[in-house]
């Protein structure tokens, strides 16, 4: 399948892990799983997560403020507990939190991604079976994992059934433009089912988006938490948390600034991928200040230098600036991002086009520059002259390079 053109030049999705696990502020599904908090602690929160004051409308007023085009919310973790009335297994919140998301969603023109869980730990079928070729000296974990001797593949169909069911019930209600999977490493792709379960998803939303964890149906990469020093190649997306934690965790006040925040999302983009920002609403459905405060931050930013984000492609190689870059679509437009207030001039190396105009992005500042050297096949130095103090962004500064033509660059070695 062709992917899908939204996705890439969306640049920024919100990702929204929700559930009963922001009650006491713990980690989702994994902290009964690792036995950090009992499993009948962890499974009490459900009867004490209320939802009371969840306004889908904010929540998509806010990302669409911060610059998001699409957002992903987790409809089920690997605790089992779905966000929506669902008719399949014994674990909902017993009630629909998903509808409102999502009209909400399309109400702001932003897609509608949901996040599901492969792996299910509180299913009864679901530690029915084990992944084919795993190491004997790894422990199993009870809840997803049953001793050889003991494996019940008519358990593993009935799995398979449930989760055919509630994803049935996701694509017809929600129809999601991006279905984002996890816990994938629990299961093969055949006991999974891959192909079958991307088959029965199209039928219903032919244009969905799979992220990498739908294994040989996955259209973009996904890393995690560590921005990538070389880009992958193709379509990507980094996910990040604003502070260290998922999901509302009380105790986490460690939160990237807004500085951090836009060197990460420009270091992203500047490299062809999309930063996926991860907020945890509380149990009732707010979002915390400090949250809001830095999406909004880079919101603001982001309103600033539209025209180097969306509507561009990955920038130049590490090497020629240095600082993240984009390129407008049509390839005749460089976007440097400086992060420091130059003290010196501008610099970029390896340029093989005449640079018809340097401007400032935001004041429209024109900047002079020249070029000195180049021999042969091998082009000289491009020098800007630093912007004036007026004309600084307090985050990042955008200066917008004209070619005079589509972008050309050399990479050689120069002439030895």
């Amino acid at each position: 399948m062709a992917m899908q053109p939204w996705f890439e030049d969306a640049k920024l999705g919100i990702f929204v892990h929700w559930g009963i696990y922001a009650v006491d502020g713990v980690q989702e599904s994994w902290s009964f799983y690792d036995d950090i908090v009992p499993h009948e602690r962890y499974m009490s929160q459900l009867d004490r997560f209320t939802a009371a004051r969840y306004d889908p409308r904010d929540w998509a007023r806010l990302f669409a403020r911060a610059g998001a085009r699409y957002a992903v919310l987790t409809s089920r973790h690997h605790d089992g507990v779905a966000l929506w009335d669902t008719a399949y297994g014994d674990l909902n919140v017993g009630r629909d939190l998903i509808a409102g998301y999502a009209e909400a969603l399309r109400e702001q023109g932003l897609k509608v991604g949901l996040y599901y869980s492969h792996s299910d730990w509180n299913h009864p079928d679901y530690a029915s079976t084990r992944k084919p070729g795993r190491p004997p000296e790894l422990e199993d974990n009870r809840y997803s994992e049953v001793p050889a001797e003991f494996e019940d593949l008519a358990a593993w169909e009935r799995f398979l059934a449930y989760r055919d069911g509630q994803i049935r019930e996701l694509t017809t209600r929600y129809r999601p433009d991006l279905m984002w999977f996890d816990g994938e490493w629990d299961r093969s792709e055949e006991q999974w089912r891959i192909p079958e379960l991307a088959a029965l998803i199209r039928s219903e939303v032919p244009d969905v988006v799979f992220n990498a964890r739908m294994l040989s149906e996955g259209d973009y990469a996904t890393p995690e938490q560590g921005a990538p020093v070389i880009p992958p190649e193709g379509p990507w997306e980094l996910c990040l948390t604003i502070n260290d934690s998922w999901g509302h965790q009380h105790h986490d006040h460690h939160h990237k600034s807004v500085d951090q925040l836009i060197r990460y999302f420009t270091e992203t983009i500047g490299g062809g991928g999309n930063l996926l920002l991860s907020v945890g609403p509380r149990e009732d459905g707010t979002i915390t200040d400090e949250q809001a405060q830095r999406l909004e931050g880079l919101g603001d930013w982001i309103a600033r230098h539209a025209e180097a984000v969306y509507g561009t492609v990955r920038g130049l190689p590490p090497g020629h600036h240095y600082g993240p870059s984009t390129l407008s679509e049509d390839r005749r437009t460089l976007y440097l991002t400086l992060f420091d207030a130059p003290r010196a001039e501008i610099n970029v190396r390896g340029l093989l086009n005449k640079v018809r105009r340097v401007s400032v992005l935001g004041s429209g500042t024109e900047l002079p520059h020249q070029i000195t050297g180049g021999l042969h096949e091998t082009p000289g130095i491009l020098w800007i002259a630093p912007p004036p103090a007026a004309d600084l962004d307090p985050h990042a500064t955008v200066l917008a390079v004209e070619l005079d033509g589509e972008l050309e660059l050399y990479r050689g070695g120069g002439r030895f």
